[in-house]
């Protein structure tokens, strides 16, 4: 095969794997929700082997996976104005390459997996499929802030749980399974402090302070936007200003009117 050939064959491809991705085709929407879906599968494999205990022969699976998110940082790469953009521009490559070594670093290293749950954070940022839903989904529009609020919550609670689970779960018999270490963490988070089970070991101590000090006031401050009366998004023509409350007549930065499109009672 000529260079041209296989010149052609690559740019053919990365003409395929643009439209999947960036594309506005039905299929480039179903592709990308399919990739969403995948990373929920990802977080969920997690909890489900944290909570069931499955046996370590199950890292065959966390093979598959890590191959699957390799494919598609990849093909993102392939697609990229340069491998400098593709670095810098967009941290969420950073985290995919993260969940690709926690899903192989229990082979080599230990226990990692937590890290995983990162890849969650595309369900909340990606802003074209995001963008395309607010077009295509009358729910997702009305709650597209709960929605996102409630993911940013979500992961947290997953990474400091899993960090509890992959610190303690060898020199802690109290803390077994991921369920164990989630039940942990609530208490922490939300100051019950029940004390059944503790953090043990000069790392648990360290982990306990830094839960305490840090982890609460982000739980508090994530737990508030959740419950937050989500606001409406409407550009306002004078300032720029995008968000507004679901009742605003005008807006709260220049005061000028905006007219607020509602569906009624």
């Amino acid at each position: 095969m000529s260079r041209r050939q296989t010149e052609g064959r690559v740019e053919r491809l990365r003409t395929t794997l643009d439209g999947l991705y960036n594309g506005r085709s039905k299929a480039g929407l179903r592709f990308r929700l399919g990739l969403l879906g995948f990373d929920l599968i990802i977080v969920a494999s997690y909890v489900v082997t944290g909570i069931l205990g499955l046996p370590d022969g199950f890292w065959m699976l966390d093979l598959v996976l890590a191959a699957i998110v390799l494919a598609d940082l990849t093909a993102r790469w392939l697609i990229s104005e340069s491998t400098r953009s593709f670095l810098f521009r967009n941290p969420f490559h950073w985290a995919d390459m993260v969940v690709i070594l926690s899903l192989v670093a229990p082979l080599i290293f230990g226990d990692f997996a937590f890290l995983r749950v990162l890849r969650a954070l595309r369900v909340a940022r990606s802003y074209r499929v995001l963008q395309e839903l607010r077009q295509d989904s009358r729910f997702f529009r009305r709650n597209e802030e709960i929605i996102q609020r409630t993911v940013n919550l979500g992961v947290f609670i997953f990474v400091v749980s899993g960090t509890v689970h992959a610190l303690q779960k060898d020199i802690n018999p109290e803390i077994t399974t991921w369920l164990d270490a989630l039940y942990f963490t609530m208490a922490a988070l939300t100051t019950t402090g029940f004390g059944d089970i503790v953090l043990v070991g000069l790392s648990g101590r360290w982990l306990s302070i830094a839960i305490l000090i840090v982890g609460v006031g982000m739980f508090l401050h994530l737990l508030q936007s959740v419950f937050r009366p989500p606001k409406v998004r409407q550009k306002c023509k004078t300032c720029g200003l995008l968000l507004h409350e679901p009742d605003a007549v005008h807006c709260k930065h220049c005061g000028h009117e905006i007219k607020i499109e509602t569906e009624g009672a």
